[in-house]
């Protein structure tokens, strides 16, 4: 009953807190803008770091990592885990079976006398 018999003063109030958090979200998301490029930037550098470490690892070490990423991925899939995790454990499965692939896709085939 409040609210009945002032209806101008919590209209008045819950536009003024509207508008505030309007302005903290609008703050917030360009100062999240304007640190994106670094962010992109470091993503960047940690991507080829973790490239170069799998192209210096062997074969065995490539091979029990994609199978161990591939197993942990068909586990939470199997387990009802979401699709997003399920991907994710995905990734290094993807970049170390590549690696192998890469290395060895030349040396199946015929080879000249």
């Amino acid at each position: 009953m409040t609210t009945a018999s002032h209806p101008q003063t919590a209209t008045n109030g819950s536009d003024v807190s509207a508008r505030d958090m309007a302005t903290t979200v609008a703050d917030r998301a360009s100062a999240a803008a304007a640190r994106l490029p670094d962010a992109a930037n470091a993503t960047g550098v940690q991507l080829g770091r973790a490239n170069d470490r799998i192209q210096q690892e062997s074969d065995e070490v490539l091979t029990v990592g994609t199978t161990l990423s591939l197993g942990f991925a068909l586990g939470l899939l199997l387990g009802g885990a979401n699709r997003i995790l399920v991907f994710l454990a995905l990734v290094p499965a993807a970049a170390m079976g590549y690696t192998l692939f890469d290395r060895h896709n030349g040396s199946r085939g015929i080879r000249p006398k």
